[in-house]
Formats: structure tokens, sequence, C-alpha cells
């Protein structure tokens, strides 16, 4: 074990006036965060962007974490360190501190005291400037016995924030895209519609029975005075009314209501008067995974039981050009299977081998293949390294191909309510964006689902700015 693994205290004995300790440390949002939620003080200066550049939020910060916690880590663990007691401590604050700033706080003996064992020491925190952001003075009992035991190891905390989706929301919001929702007849259907119109992401066409649409809206308790309503007796004319809307021009996105998947995407896939492209329609969820350095996509999940090789190759191009539009320029795409070995007992790893054959002529394009990979070395640096896998997608990945709707399904599962994930779903392929919606999913979680389609939408409309004149929004 080496020294940096052990704390070691300063006894009373052992010290002088004039010995001195510090520790540097640099704020960070995760620092405010934990602060928070360590002490309760969800205060908007603390917490809120709209706060953060502000004397006030910078002081607060200052006074909460650096004022007490930083100075006290020095006496804890430094000078004495273990078995120190406070007694006191007077602090005054002169400069604000903010994200970023980095703070070194020092403690300096300036009288010993035999009765009681009690030091009195000089305090300062400087920024990276040099200059003093909070001054002061600490009163300790210092401890007698020589203390010498391993560091303790600090629990891994991990926070869900959901930047990713915040960002994502904040780049759509203000330009709504006009939107059919079908059959929006629950309360949870109806608000999740109204309120992604209230965070000016979609102008929603609500179709539906009128009766059951406005009986929804009042249990929810959503005014839908301002919004279109498209009659319908039943959930497959809603399906087949909210799909027409998009053939015509009238809507450019498709969200399901509260009917069943399946009833809304047979209509989609009608050959007579759906919304079939040339390619296979597909379903992917952009997680956002705490811990994780960035978004995952994973395809697919909700449409394809059983894909096929071809099926295979269009799940992955439509993944791909997700990527593309939410800014992966070159995505890492990870064919999952059990094993990272090509098997011909496994015909999942005979489909991955063969897709990035595809990829090497020119048949997938856009991004790069590598499969089969095992979610470990898919997604684990040290995983791949461990299992002796060179190559610039396995621990990298950022597309995760699954061999099948099941396995999507559960791994999606998996990382939203054991990983604390986020999923944002959306459905690819189609002559629009689908958003399919889930009555467990937070209002987080619809919203981004809406913005990616709408993202979706923009792009598809500057590829072709034909369409910008039949179906604007």
């Amino acid at each position: 074990m080496t020294a940096e693994d052990m704390i070691e205290n300063r006894t009373f004995d052992e010290l002088n006036v004039g010995d001195t300790a510090s520790v540097t440390r640099a704020l960070s949002k995760r620092d405010i965060q934990l602060f928070a939620l360590v002490s309760g003080d969800v205060n908007p200066a603390h917490l809120d962007p709209e706060f953060a550049e502000t004397d006030s939020f910078r002081r607060v910060i200052a006074h909460g974490m650096w004022g007490g916690g930083l100075i006290s880590a020095v006496l804890g663990t430094e000078l004495p360190g273990p078995g120190t007691i406070y007694l006191g401590q007077s602090l005054r604050f002169r400069r604000p501190v903010g994200i970023g700033d980095t703070i070194t706080a020092s403690v300096t003996v300036r009288e010993k005291r035999e009765a009681g064992h009690v030091l009195v020491l000089d305090c300062a925190c400087l920024n990276q400037q040099g200059e003093t952001v909070i001054s002061g003075e600490a009163e300790v009992k210092a401890p007698t016995e020589k203390i010498r035991r391993a560091r303790i190891a600090l629990p891994d905390i991990r926070l869900s924030d959901h930047d990713g989706y915040r960002r994502l929301i904040d780049a759509v919001a203000g330009m709504p895209a006009r939107t059919a929702i079908a059959h929006p007849c629950t309360a949870a259907t109806l608000a999740a519609a109204v309120e992604a119109a209230e965070a000016g992401l979609i102008e929603p066409i609500l179709v539906g029975p009128e009766v059951r649409v406005r009986q929804a809206a009042e249990a929810a308790g959503k005014d839908i005075s301002a919004f279109r309503l498209v009659g319908a007796a039943h959930s497959h004319e809603s399906a087949a009314k909210a799909v027409e809307l998009v053939r015509s021009g009238e809507a450019v996105l498709l969200m399901k209501g509260s009917l069943h998947t399946d009833e809304l995407m047979g209509a989609v896939v009608s050959r007579a008067s759906g919304l079939r492209t040339e390619r296979r329609i597909s379903h992917a969820y952009i997680m956002d995974v705490p811990g994780h350095p960035g978004p995952l996509i994973i395809t697919d999940a909700a449409i394809n039981i059983a894909p096929t090789l071809e099926e295979k190759a269009d799940i992955i191009r439509n993944a791909v050009d997700l990527a593309h539009v939410i800014g992966i320029a070159e995505p890492k795409v990870a064919i999952l299977s059990a094993v990272e070995t090509v098997s011909p007992a496994m015909p999942t790893t005979l489909d991955a081998a063969a897709l990035c054959k595809m990829a090497d002529r020119g048949q997938i394009s856009g991004a790069l293949l590598d499969g089969p990979l095992a979610f470990d070395n898919a997604i684990s640096e040290a995983a791949a390294r461990e299992k002796g896998i060179v190559s610039p997608v396995a621990g990298k990945a950022q597309v995760l191909v699954v061999p099948d709707l099941e396995a999507g399904n559960m791994l999606a599962k998996q990382l939203t309510f054991l990983g604390g994930a986020d999923a944002a779903g959306v459905v690819l392929g189609a002559r629009v964006p689908i958003i399919l919606t889930s009555r467990a999913d937070s209002l987080r979680t619809r919203l981004a689902s809406c913005a990616v389609a709408v993202l979706l939408s923009r792009a598809a409309t500057k590829a072709a700015p034909g369409l910008a004149e039949k179906a604007p929004g």
C-alpha cells in the first residue's frame, strides 16, 4: 500500500506554530449538485442555470462548499488530521467562486494552548489567480495519539441530471412542428401532447373521438381549445386519419396516443395509404445513461421482432441517419451478440460478420461498424482490452444493434430501471418520424422524444427542400 493510500495525523506535541497544510480542488457542477443533495438546499440561486453567472450564486457556493467543507477537509485529513475535534470557526467571504475555479484551502497554526490541547489556526482559500476568496480562523482540539490507517474509499455516486436531453430540447424549442396525435384518449397521452406544445416543440392536431378526447383533457387538467381536433369514430379510424394528415402535408410528424402500437403501425405500413419508403421501418432509443460520456442509440427494441440480415442492414442505416442528425458525424456501430467471435452455431454472429462486410463494400455507409461484440466489450474499453479486441468501435460504441426485439427491449429497460437512464424513442424509415411514448415515461423523456423527431423532420426538409412547401412546420 502506497503512502497516498494512507492517512496519518500530526499530534498536538508534533505541531509547532507556523506549521501549514493545504488541499486544492476545482469547483464543478457535480460538486454543486452533490452539495444540494446532501444539504437538501435546492434554492434556485444554487442550481438554476439562469442564476449561474450571478454574484449571488457564486457567493452562496463559496460559502456552502469551500467555506466549511474544503477547510474542514484540510483539518480532518492533513493538519492535524484524524482525531481532530472542531471547536469553532469564523470566516469572511471576500470574492465570489464559480464553476471552473480552482481553490486552494490552507490552514496555518497560529497558537497552541496546552490546556485542552487546543490549536488556533489561520484559514485561507485562494483562487487560481492567487486572490483570497475566504479568510478567517478555526479553533480545534488536536489529537494526542498517533493515528495511521488506510484511507477510506469514497462511494461511486452517479447523478442523473440528463443534461443531454435538456440541451436537445432547448435546441429545437420555439419552432413547433405540426404533429398528428393519433387517439389521445387518456389523460396521460393527452397531457404528453399538450406538454410538448407548451414546451414549444409541436403544434398538435388531435385525432380521435371528440367526446373521449375532451374527457381526457378534463381528466388531465389541460386546455385544448387552441388545438385543432379531428373527429374519428374509434382507434382504427384515428390511426388512419392521423396518417392521412401526414400524407396530405397537413402534419410533418406523427405521434402515438392511447391506441396500441401495432394499430398505429398497421396504418403506417399500409401499401395503399401508409407512410412506407424503400427502407425498412425500425425503432431507436436514444439513451441518456448516467455516467456514460454520450448518448447511446439502441435499435431495434420495438418494431422488428426477429429481423433478417437485409432488415438489420436497414435498421443500421436508419440508426446512422439518426446519429448524424444528433451531431455524431461518424457513429461507431456495435452489432451485438452474446460473444465476440463468429460461430456457425450462433446465427447472430454470422449476421454481424456479414453486416461488417457490407459496410466494407459500401452497402452501409456513414459509420464505423464492428461485430459481433458482446455488450461489455462494446461499451467498455477495459473489457475490450481484457479480451484483446483491437477495434475503433470496441469500448467506444455509440450505436448498439441488438439481435432481436426481445434483447433490445430488455437492454433498454434494464438501463432505464436499474441504471437510471432515460430513453427517448422514435420510429425511423417512414415518410416522417413517428413519436412513440410510454405511460412510464417521464415528462423529460416524452419531450426529448418529440425533440428528436423535430430534429429529424428539419433534417429531412433541408435534404429535400421541396417538402417545405408541401408540409411546413
